[in-house]
């Protein structure tokens, strides 16, 4: 994805000290990351800003979970970055960048949906954020299926739910369906399809919020997708009022 941070600053070290710059786009790309979140926007807004910041505060750099001073910043530092760079992209997408120093950026960039949504696509991408889920504690996308009415998500335990899984799961609530966690199952979904049994499969992510599999689509999913949608939709009402 193309972007351009907005401003970059180090949080706060052990030893009190603190400095801030603002970055190009090609520093912003060729750090270390140690994680990039990228949070859908609507109308210029964050409409998972609070699931996403308690998400973050469950996050890990080096094995320590992030710092209460980091998540301030990017409070902090939230409006003026959207208020520069979501001008030009007012649905596109906020990345948050962390690298292993500590040094972390904000920035905004277009949204680009995914061109390929087939199960294997899908899988392989809930795959490699379980992995990244080992490193940071926080999977970025979730793959999820429905099986005799459950919701069964693909998150292992130990692991802390994305902001945008913590919708979704809000959601089957509300719809009366139960959630449960289900270990592996983006991994045998991979290398195993045929021994997993599900009636419809679909994506969490913070990026794109609900991806139904093209091929392994269902009436479910299309409520999770209809919720979502209505509420990047409500996003721009609020701000038109």
């Amino acid at each position: 994805m193309e972007a351009r941070a907005q401003g970059s600053a180090r949080p706060r070290s052990q030893h009190g000290q603190r400095a801030g710059a603002v970055v190009d786009q090609e520093e912003f790309i060729l750090g270390d990351p140690t994680f990039i979140c990228r949070w859908r926007l609507a109308k210029g807004q964050v409409p998972l800003l609070n699931r996403h910041l308690r998400a973050l505060r469950t996050r890990r750099v080096n094995g320590a979970f992030v710092t209460t001073e980091l998540v301030a910043w990017v409070k902090q530092h939230l409006e003026w970055t959207l208020e520069k760079g979501s001008e030009a992209h007012p649905d596109g997408v906020l990345l948050f960048f962390v690298d292993g120093a500590g040094k972390a950026a904000l920035a905004v960039g277009p949204y680009q949906p995914l061109p390929v949504t087939t199960l294997s696509r899908l899988a392989r991408r809930g795959l490699q954020a379980v992995e990244e889920a080992l490193q940071t504690g926080v999977a970025p996308e979730t793959l999820c299926i429905v099986r005799d009415g459950v919701l069964r998500c693909g998150i292992d335990e130990g692991c802390h739910a994305s902001g945008s899984l913590t919708l979704m799961t809000d959601l089957a609530s509300t719809l009366g369906m139960s959630w449960s966690r289900e270990s592996g199952l983006a991994e045998a979904l991979v290398n195993r399809p045929s021994s997993v049994d599900f009636d419809e499969a679909f994506l969490v992510s913070d990026e794109h919020g609900v991806v139904r599999a093209s091929d392994a689509a269902g009436p479910v999913s299309l409520r999770f997708f209809e919720g979502y949608a209505r509420l990047l939709e409500m996003q721009g009402s609020h701000r038109r009022r």
